[in-house]
C-alpha cells in the first residue's frame, strides 16, 4: 500500500514538488474534528437546527469571508501563523503577504483554505452554541460590511479630492 501511495503521489507530482501526504494529514485531523464533533453532539443530545434559511446562509457566509481573512491576512493573527509562514510584507490595507514554510502554513495564511474550517466551525457552533453563534456570526458580517465601507469612504476621498 505504501507504495502505491508513493508511486500515485510521484506520478501525481511530475516536476513539480506537491505535499500529497501532509495534505492527507489536514484533510485526516479536518474528517477526525468534524467526527468528533458529531459523536459529542450525538452523546450530549445536541441537534442541529431544524431549518437554515437563506439569511442564516447569508450570515454565515459574511462571518466566514471575514473570520478567514482575519486569520490568514490581519496583522495582528500573525503570531497563531508565525511558526507557519515568513512574513514577506503588506499585501494590502491592513493585509500581510507571508510565505507558507510548510503544508501548515499554507493553510493557515490562505483566506480560501481556511474558509472551510471557519465556515465548519461556525456550523458546530450552531449545534453546541445556538444562542452565541449567531451573534458573534452578525459581529464579524458587521466587521466584514465596515471593511468595505473604509474602502468605499478611501475611494470617494480619492475622487474628492
Amino acid at each position: 500500500m505504501t507504495e502505491f501511495l508513493e508511486k500515485t503521489e510521484r506520478e501525481y507530482e511530475g516536476e513539480h514538488d506537491r505535499p500529497l501526504g501532509a495534505y492527507a494529514r489536514i484533510i485526516g485531523v479536518y474528517g477526525s474534528v468534524v467526527g468528533a464533533a458529531a459523536l459529542i453532539a450525538r452523546a450530549t443530545g445536541r441537534r442541529p437546527p431544524e431549518r437554515i434559511g437563506p439569511m442564516d446562509v447569508a450570515l454565515m457566509a459574511a462571518c466566514t469571508h471575514k473570520l478567514s481573512r482575519l486569520l490568514a491576512k490581519d496583522p495582528v493573527t500573525s503570531p497563531i501563523r508565525a511558526p507557519f509562514t515568513r512574513y514577506k510584507g503588506v499585501s494590502g490595507p491592513a493585509e500581510l503577504r507571508e510565505e507558507p514554510r510548510n503544508t501548515v502554513g499554507e493553510l493557515l495564511s490562505c483566506p480560501f483554505c481556511i474558509a472551510q474550517w471557519t465556515a465548519t466551525g461556525y456550523a458546530i457552533g450552531l449545534v453546541f452554541a445556538p444562542r452565541a453563534a449567531p451573534p458573534g456570526g452578525a459581529a464579524m458580517t458587521a466587521v466584514a460590511a465596515a471593511d468595505w465601507m473604509q474602502f468605499a469612504y478611501a475611494k470617494l476621498q480619492k475622487i474628492a479630492s
